[in-house]
């Protein structure tokens, strides 16, 4: 069984990001590509599978189709995939480093680290001479703490265990610990800004953290990992593949491969799912297309739908017998409204395979619902959350 999720392919603000985030409230991430684009947009193959009875009214295909809510709150890339994968997050709070770097300070320290304020009126944290605790410059204000590391000066297990006793102190929606063997502390210092008012943290992709031989761990709060489906197959023998960034984002064993390439990401799923003889789980995270959105880049982006469109239909006519495929997105990331984080959006589900039959699964109450339905496929034990729709597109 194949998950492919296409990062950021909302189609349509969700009816409550007036609560949420109010900018958002005009976000349609495909429409808006597709009017931008025109016929430079080719995308038939997920069109005729239920795209275009979402969006546009179009008969019902002939495969299984429907949509999803984001049952957690925000919109957000780890926290989707940890609700796709069967247990939605619990409700956090924005936090910035200004307001708490005390309680980190003091919690960091009697675990024993070494903890300093390098930079005059700066509420920033040097933990161990190696790592800088701060705010993460590049999601929505207040969402994320990013423990970033000089992996010369601290090993990536350390940084780690040093990451889990932030996560343990505060309620932000993510704590990321990550870092690099190609840059230094000095350097990563050096790139601390202030992006917006109280909120300090490190440029990152200055700071030459990012490239080969980095390393990220995603901590999100009150996520239930043991009880999502790569863990629950971890434990009953079934082999999860991770490919894409589904290798950063999703806990789980087994093989997995980060790549951000999209051409090569695919190569990449191809190749594995061809070779493998035995009963397996495919989830691949095609991450540029955010990244296209984040840019605010629509040419990038239509390219990528065009180039994932196309592999999808070659990848449907060599996929298995009783192989089900399912094509969905996380949130959205509309890159013509005007700012360049994620919007939230409705996603779309549609599934394809030689057993599955025509079918609306309608409107999701949460993705975990994708979670449930590959542990009932494998009988395994049932997601945290989640209600499992295998019985509503197989006979």
């Amino acid at each position: 069984m194949t998950l492919v999720v296409i990062d950021s392919f909302g189609i349509g603000a969700m009816d409550d990001c007036e609560k949420y985030v109010p900018s958002d409230c005009q976000a349609h991430t495909y429409k808006h590509i597709r009017e931008k684009k025109q016929d430079k947009l080719q995308i038939p193959f997920m069109y005729g599978l239920g795209l275009g009875t979402l969006v546009d009214g179009n008969p019902a295909p002939t495969n299984a189709y429907g949509y999803s809510k984001l049952a957690h709150h925000g919109a957000d890339t780890y926290l989707g995939h940890q609700e796709i994968a069967g247990s939605c997050p619990k409700k956090s709070n924005k936090r910035l480093m200004i307001d708490i770097h005390s309680t980190i300070k003091e919690a960091l320290e009697e675990s024993g680290y070494d903890v300093k304020y390098p930079l005059k009126n700066c509420p920033v944290l040097l933990v161990n001479g190696a790592v800088v605790v701060a705010d993460n410059l590049e999601s929505a204000v207040g969402n994320i703490i990013n423990v970033t590391a000089d992996f010369n000066k601290m090993p990536f297990a350390e940084v780690k265990e040093l990451g889990k006793v932030v996560r343990k102190h505060i309620d932000t929606t993510r704590v990321i610990a990550f870092g690099g063997p190609n840059t230094s502390i000095e350097h990563i210092l050096a790139c601390v800004k202030e992006k917006n008012e109280g909120q300090w943290g490190v440029d990152t992709p200055k700071a030459s953290v990012y490239g080969e031989g980095y390393e990220v761990f995603h901590m999100g709060y009150g996520v239930d990992i043991d009880n999502q489906f790569p863990m629950i197959a971890a434990k009953h023998g079934v082999k999860v593949y991770r490919l894409g960034k589904t290798a950063d984002v999703i806990h789980g064993a087994g093989p997995e491969a980060p790549i951000v390439n999209t051409t090569h990401l695919l190569e990449k799923v191809t190749q594995a799912y061809t070779q493998e003889q035995g009963d397996a789980a495919f989830l691949i995270n095609i991450q540029e297309t955010d990244l296209a959105g984040h840019s605010e880049d629509v040419d990038w982006y239509c390219d990528l739908l065009n180039e994932t469109d196309k592999w999808l239909e070659g990848f449907a006519s060599i996929m298995r017998r009783d192989d089900i495929l399912i094509i969905m997105a996380d949130h959205g990331n509309d890159p013509t409204i005007g700012h360049s984080n994620h919007s939230r959006e409705y996603v779309p589900i549609m599934i394809v395979g030689e057993k599955v039959k025509a079918a609306n699964i309608g409107l999701r109450e949460s993705m975990a619902d994708v979670g449930a339905t590959f542990s009932d496929f494998f009988g395994i034990p049932k997601t945290a959350e989640g209600i499992s729709f295998l019985s509503e597109i197989m006979d």
